[in-house]
Parts: structure tokens; sequence; C-alpha cells
């Protein structure tokens, strides 16, 4: 094909996906509107969402990468990589940038449900920081942050170690990793079985069951302060150890056969092995390992939601913020104690993130 007759195709070329870019901007448009209806069937819904996510993306690439090749070499080569990178940065700015910098700003009015935003300043966050209630949810917070990050790492690292040593590695890894396979709110109805206390009738749960069988009185777990936030702690363990367990056993086999021979012929026996050889080896994937569970507890809300609701003294920030705005309508002070977490997270996140650069 000559260089005359691509040149005259090249105008059609752009139009029609400009066009086709259009009509792309259009069904994306609809289908969002769609998506919000109360009355369409949620099976539709889905359908419709798996379809347009898929392949309208899909589509929009394509056009745009279409689009970009009718330029110019240079303005061809310049602009490509942003046909990549477009897509995610839309989707960061949407729905995780705006959404913070909305939040921010709802946090410093009063703003209710039905209402409209006034009176900007900081009686939100005087609010939250003098509620007794928000003292009973960063205790209970820095509970979490001191037990589940130190048990979860520990058992972890012990597991790994040992796990490294017997025959059926792969299948006891695979059944300790295993609760690493359930949602938060899974594993959360899966312990409400076990702390499950009956006021009258058979106790079917399996904690209450076996104390029944024993000749005791049933407890009702959840209900035992301050104990009970133990017992919802244990869930986070029993969910993160099996990943604290995977990440390190990758580290443990990266030490060095010599190293740990040359340690044997020094005399050194398991235990001190263990702790001034191995782990000083695996240090820097120790702590990637526990801010990153640092991370999921300054958030934790699923297990609280669903075990207790924040009820008997076991509130956490984050659900503490999710009754405000949806359950009392207070969205002001929501996007107070939204921040609050964003601040927490923060610094956390940061330092991972220039954990994970060095390795």
């Amino acid at each position: 094909m000559s260089d005359s007759s691509v040149l005259a195709k090249r105008p059609l070329q752009i139009g029609i996906s400009i066009l086709a870019a259009f009509a792309l901007f259009i069904i994306f448009w609809w289908s969002f509107s769609f998506m919000r209806s109360e009355e369409v069937p949620k099976l539709l819904i889905a359908v419709v969402a798996l379809v347009v996510g898929v392949g309208g993306i899909w589509a929009l690439f394509l056009t745009v990468d279409n689009l970009v090749a009718q330029l110019p070499i240079r303005a061809r080569d310049f602009l490509r990589p942003y046909v990549f990178i477009t897509p995610a940065f839309l989707i960061l700015l949407i729905y995780i940038i705006y959404p913070s910098i909305r939040t921010i700003g709802v946090s410093f009015f009063d703003y209710t449900r039905g209402g409209t935003p006034e009176n900007f300043g900081l009686q939100n966050y005087v609010s939250v920081f003098t509620d007794p209630a928000l003292l009973i949810a960063i205790r209970n917070n820095v509970l979490w942050l001191i037990f589940v990050p130190l048990f979860s790492v520990s058992l972890g690292l012990v597991i790994a170690v040992l796990v490294d040593r017997v025959r059926w590695e792969k299948y006891a890894k695979s059944l300790i990793f295993l609760p690493m396979a359930i949602s938060f709110v899974g594993a959360a109805v899966i312990w409400r079985f076990i702390y499950y206390f009956a006021v009258w009738g058979e106790q079917i749960g399996l904690l209450n069951a076996m104390v029944v069988g024993l000749g005791g009185e049933p407890v009702g777990w959840l209900r035992l302060e301050p104990w009970n936030n133990f017992f919802l702690i244990v869930i986070m363990i029993w969910l993160q150890t099996g990943f604290a367990m995977v990440i390190l056993s990758s580290a443990v086999k990266g030490v060095p056969a010599s190293l740990l021979e040359a340690a044997r012929i020094d005399g050194a026996g398991e235990f001190r092995i263990f702790f001034q050889v191995i782990i000083p080896f695996v240090s820097g994937t120790i702590l990637t390992v526990t801010t990153t569970i640092v991370i999921l507890v300054l958030k934790i809300f699923d297990v609280v939601f669903v075990m207790t609701s924040g009820r008997f003294n076991t509130d956490v920030v984050a659900n503490m913020m999710y009754n405000q705005m949806f359950r009392q309508g207070q969205y002001g002070r929501g996007a107070a104690l939204a921040v609050i977490i964003f601040i927490a997270v923060t610094p956390v996140m940061i330092r991972n993130i220039r954990n994970l650069n060095k390795v």
C-alpha cells in the first residue's frame, strides 16, 4: 500500500476512532446510571457491570490506541505510554483521590443526612475527641495494634521455621494458610458460631458446648468485658498467621545453609540459631509483614461489625465512623473519624513502601 493511500485513509480512521470513543463514553454514562437504579434486578446489574467493565475498557483501549497510531511517529511514541496508564490513573483519581479530598472537606462542616454543609470549622473534631466512646475505641485499637501483629508475626515465623523441617511441608502450609482464603466477614460468621451463647435451649456454640459437656455453665463470651476484645483479636490472629507464615517462610529459605552450618560448628543450639542467625537475617521481611498487618488492623471494621457491632465496649474507630455516618446520619463526624484513620495509616504505609523499595 502506497504512502498516499495510507494518508488518504488516515482522516477516516481518526474520525471512526473519535466516534467510537464518543459512543463508548455514552455507553459508560448509561451503564453507571443503569447500575444505580434500585428497580433493576441485581443479576442484570452484575451482568452489565461485567460486560461494560471488561469489554468496555478493552474496547476503549483499542479505540484510543488506534487513534494514537494515526499520529506522527514522534507524537505516537510520546502518547502511547499514557494510553496504558490513563485508565488506571482515572480510576485512582475517581475512586481514591477525589473521595479522599471530599471526605477531608466534609469533615470541616456540620453535615447531616438530608441537610447541606454549614458552619465551617473544627467542631466535628472537637466533638469526636470529647466523646468518651472515642477513648474506648482508641483503647481497643491500641489493643489490636499490640496483640495482632505481635502474635501473628511471631507464630508465623515459628511455624515457618518448624514446617520447613517436616516431610509434608506443603500440606501443612496449605492448612495454616487456608483462613486467608476466607473474607473477614466469613471468618467473623464462623467464629460467631464458636462463641455463640444461647440464652435458652441447647448450646450450639462450640466453646459453650464444650463447657456444658464438661459440666460447666455456658458463658456469654462476647459480653465478657474486657476479655471480649481479646476474643475478637484471636479471629484476626487466626486470619493473618497464615499470611505471615508464607512470606516469612520464603525469607527463611533464603538463609544460606553455609551460615547455619557455621553456627552449628561453633556450637550454637537451635534456639540460639533461631534468635541470633535467622531472625537478624529476615528482619527486613519481618518489618514489612508487621507493617502490612498494622495497616490492616488500623482499618479493622468487618470483624467487629459482624461480631458485636461495637457493643459491650468492643468498638473500634472504623466501626464508630460507620455508625456515625450511615446509622446516625452525622456525615461530618463520620468524615472526621475517617480522616483520623487516614492520618494514622499514612505513616505506616509510607514506611512499608520504603521497606519494599529497599528489597
